[in-house]
């Protein structure tokens, strides 16, 4: 029973890590994928770096605030 337990923390930890990817690499990719498109429709040459930073932060906050929900959570269930 301790092995079951051990292989659904593990597995709970590898698609949390995924998580954490996966929303901070969406944003990026969105947002550098418009500046391209903008860069190219306008013929200018900063779109893409600025959305891209845009998407970075935007990625940021996303990891940041699934972070502080999660370890808000493991917090008070631990208090009490």
């Amino acid at each position: 029973m301790a092995k079951h337990s051990f292989n659904r923390t593990v597995w709970q930890c590898l698609a949390l890590i995924s998580q954490f990817g996966i929303m901070m690499l969406v944003p990026m990719a969105m947002m550098f994928a418009a500046g391209y498109w903008l860069d190219r429709r306008l013929g200018t040459q900063f779109w893409t770096v600025l959305l891209f930073f845009v998407g970075a932060l935007a990625g940021f906050g996303n990891v940041y605030r699934l972070a502080r929900r999660i370890y808000g959570a493991k917090g008070r269930k631990g208090g009490k």
